[in-house]
């Protein structure tokens, strides 16, 4: 019988803007760096669901040159060229209240003007899982180092660099049966703590993990909830997570390809089996990691998953 893989809640995030490169419009005297204007037809675009922990792509009616800065709730969006107008790709928050929500589009030489767009309502699923006791009753010295670790896991999937992601089309990091854990609330040891951020992937110890996509180690670490951890920066604020691995192999710096091993799969942190919790992040908030990926491949004999 295959057994649910648990772990961490990781953080379910809103970024403070302060601790974001380039979170910030730029001031009045000056233009805002331009993102490539590649037509949107030139790549696949992630799937849109326009809900809490999904994607809504926003059409921007513009026709400059250079791409305008838009942010949403304080933090810079990707923005992509259009045939003739600009598109936002925005990462919308799990703790997003359905309803209307606003784009700000940022001018140097105007006010700003406001887009808005639909949130709608999504009901997510409520997972019961048995963690070590200290996992979730902290003592004062895993209390104080998790508030340690936050700024820096924060800062991580806060990254937003220049230059657009080579794909939105990214690659399942390790073979194995996805949860649909997504956006579910977790409850460890009879206690509610924030929903799930990141989808959880069946694996054996030790199996290789890969780069989803071409990018940049921005850092990696071992952290009392995720484990040993790697970030991806893949541009414009589109970010890669993989946690729980038994072994780091890629270097704070180090550019890798899609496919690229970057570690291998544990159960490092708060996980009750080996896995891998894959998390992908837009505009420094966690999105469903599926609306990403290709069409999971058809399950196999169920009897043989891990014990």
């Amino acid at each position: 019988m295959r057994r649910m893989l648990g772990c961490a809640a990781l953080f379910a995030v809103a970024v403070p803007a302060s601790l974001i490169a380039g979170s910030e419009p730029p001031a009045a005297a000056q233009s805002p760096p331009a993102l490539a204007p590649e037509p949107v037809v030139a790549r696949p675009l992630p799937q849109e669901e326009a809900v809490p922990g999904g994607v809504a792509l926003v059409s921007l009616e513009r026709s400059a040159a250079s791409a305008p800065w838009v942010s949403f709730q304080d933090h810079r969006v990707l923005v992509l060229r259009g045939q003739d107008k600009w598109l936002a790709v925005v990462g919308i928050p799990l703790s997003q209240t359905p309803g209307r929500a606003e784009l700000r589009v940022h001018d140097a030489a105007a006010s700003d003007s406001v887009v808005g767009f639909d949130v709608a309502d999504k009901d997510y699923s409520v997972q019961r899982l048995s963690v070590a006791p200290r996992q979730v009753d902290l003592s004062a010295k895993d209390l104080a180092r998790v508030e340690r670790e936050r700024p820096r896991i924060l800062k991580a999937v806060g990254t937003f660099s220049d230059g657009m992601p080579a794909t939105f089309r990214l690659l399942q990091p390790v073979p194995g049966i996805r949860s649909s854990s997504f956006g579910s609330r977790r409850i460890f040891n009879n206690e509610p703590r924030n929903p799930h951020s990141g989808m959880d992937i069946a694996a054996a110890s030790g199996t290789p993990v890969r780069a989803a996509a071409d990018g940049r180690v921005i850092d990696t670490g071992r952290y009392f909830f995720n484990g040993n951890t790697v970030f991806i920066d893949h541009g414009a604020g589109l970010v890669t997570m993989y946690c729980h691995l038994s072994a780091i192999g890629v270097k704070r710096g180090q550019p890798v390809r899609s496919g690229d091993v970057i570690g291998k799969v544990g159960s490092t942190g708060r996980a009750t089996g080996p896995h891998l919790h894959f998390g992908v992040a837009l505009n420094a908030t966690f999105v469903d990691p599926e609306l990403f990926l290709p069409p999971p491949e058809p399950a196999g004999d169920e009897s043989h998953g891990p014990s």
